[in-house]
């Protein structure tokens, strides 16, 4: 099929929302359109078109998002989507081939995403790169254990979240660069967080929040609904549905959680998108209380290789020669030579003898230090020319805390 493919504009806006719904098979609330107009950057979208018809849609939102050893610039891949009539035609395959050739003209080094289908986006060279698990927790019976920190110096105060959006911005900010993946929050980011029409409550009462603090200021919030609810005995069958949870410290997040855990007449607690490594599952007394279940978070796409590697810290020293193969952005093809320590990396082509060979999309999984390389060795997917090349460069690359973004783009 003919496509042409240009930046998006104004006009087009809603013929983009109406692709949009029909691929995800969703009316978007009018307040909903309006938040994801607000966070959109036309000059950074992409839309292919059969004639004069709109048939798929993508876009970018330009980050600065946290990586081993501070923030670097990435590209928010998102809104992309295609017409089901238009399904195994080419459209996506055109659309983020332009779109990764255009990061790397604008000098983005790396991509990051949510994927909507897992099996998708392997294809253009995302990885796997962080997880997050999900937890359904029974209040009744359910205890901190005794070694979960306390600070007498910390009160908790419940807030009007409309009124209290500097507080959540400060304690997000001190935040930001403590875990990879996390990402800097324009303002009408903080619009579509805090938004409380109805379509956003889902049954589920107002969004409420609590704060923890001392004379000092504020060391932590909590952001959650909850859904009221009895049994047929008239027992108290309540619902919290956690939005997010931050603490600067392990006592304003142990205080922070016992409350959530203690609120009169809610029966269970559920939240989403926690970190894989969440303090949470050690400080249960009975951590199968959690109820944990797991997902992918971050994909990672390596757009420059030579730029991305340098970018961050490495846990380790580490000297190998990666030959990375990369179909769909050649100018990472080839072979590469990291030099690093724990204060510097350098990166470069090199004619040497390749130690491992991985796929573009193993280092992408690898970048953000929450995916082992040993793994995906022991998955076929990495091979090793050098012996203990691989082990090498997974302990080069490793990082704690976990990546995690939190907040879906």
């Amino acid at each position: 099929m003919s496509l042409t493919l240009r930046p998006m504009t104004e006009s087009d806006w809603p013929e983009w929302i109406a692709v949009d719904e029909e691929a995800f098979g969703n009316a978007f609330p009018a307040h909903r359109v309006e938040l994801f107009r607000n966070n959109t950057e036309f000059d950074r979208s992409l839309g292919a078109f059969e004639g004069g018809l709109l048939v798929g849609v993508t876009a970018v939102c330009s980050f600065t998002m946290t990586v081993p050893g501070g923030p670097i610039p990435v590209g928010g891949v998102t809104a992309v989507g295609v017409l089901p009539s238009h399904r195994r035609r080419g459209v996506l395959t055109a659309l983020m081939t332009r779109q990764l050739a255009d990061l790397h003209e604008r000098g983005e080094a790396v991509a990051a995403l949510y994927a909507s289908e897992a099996a998708i986006y392997g294809r253009f060279g995302y990885g796997r790169a962080a997880d997050s698990l999900f937890f359904d927790i029974p209040t009744r019976g359910t205890a901190l254990a005794p070694h979960a920190p306390a600070d007498p110096a910390l009160r908790l105060r419940i807030v009007r979240p409309a009124e209290s959006r500097e507080v959540f911005e400060k304690v997000f900010e001190a935040a930001l660069d403590s875990r990879p993946g996390l990402y800097a929050r324009t303002s009408a980011r903080w619009d579509a967080v805090l938004s409380d029409h109805e379509a956003d409550q889902n049954g589920a009462g107002p969004l409420r929040a609590v704060v923890a603090e001392d004379d000092g200021g504020p060391r932590g919030y909590a952001l959650f609904r909850i859904k009221a609810g009895v049994t047929e005995h008239d027992e108290p069958d309540g619902e919290l549905r956690l939005k997010e949870l931050f603490g600067l410290d392990p006592a304003a997040y142990a205080l922070l959680w016992r409350h959530l855990l203690d609120r009169d007449l809610v029966a269970r607690v559920k939240a989403w998108s926690r970190p894989s490594d969440d303090p949470l599952i050690h400080l249960l007394a009975e951590p199968r209380r959690l109820r944990a279940g797991w997902l992918d978070d971050l994909w990672v796409r390596i757009v420059d290789v030579g730029r991305a590697l340098p970018a961050r810290r490495y846990a380790a020293p580490v000297d190998v020669v990666v030959e990375v193969e990369d179909a769909v952005c050649p100018w990472n093809a080839g072979r590469w030579r990291l030099t690093a320590d724990t204060e510097a990396a350098r990166c470069a082509p090199t004619g040497e003898a390749a130690d491992l060979v991985l796929p573009v999309t193993a280092l992408g999984a690898a970048y953000l230090g929450g995916r082992s390389l040993t793994a995906l060795q022991a998955a076929g997917v990495v091979r090793e020319a050098r012996a203990g090349a691989v082990r090498e460069l997974s302990a080069a690359l490793s990082w704690e805390p976990a990546p995690w973004a939190g907040l879906v783009f």
